[in-house]
């Protein structure tokens, strides 16, 4: 591993000791990779995954633009998949990442989907 990874590893860490999600307020993970951004709207008491970004498929179609719109219009979707489901409130977890480019339009994408941090 890197000293870059480990730091992020380091820095994730040390937010999962104090941020958890619950059934009344879940917690969204994020996982950015080179390609894509991956988000989880979990329940850490009960230990379930309760929404994922499995709906980027319908996601492709609509954007020709850059990365960070896609993570916008990702974090747009689930937003409203969550509404649907019921999810109102959410804990949000950025993965040890910086709140900037991708994961800060993710989760302004989330907020326009109905989700309050």
């Amino acid at each position: 591993m890197d000293t870059k990874s480990k730091n992020r590893t380091r820095r994730h860490l040390r937010v999962r000791a104090k941020v958890g999600g619950t059934s009344a307020i879940p917690r969204i993970s994020v996982f950015r990779s080179n390609k894509r951004v991956f988000v989880q709207i979990i329940d850490d008491s009960a230990g379930k995954t309760l929404l994922s970004n499995t709906i980027e498929p319908e996601a492709k179609g609509k954007t020709k633009g850059s990365k960070t719109e896609t993570a916008s219009l990702i974090g747009e979707m689930l937003g409203k998949k969550a509404k649907e489901a019921g999810i109102s409130k959410v804990i949000f977890d950025r993965g040890g990442y910086k709140y900037h480019g991708r994961v800060r339009a993710l989760a302004e994408g989330l907020k326009k989907g109905g989700l309050i941090f």
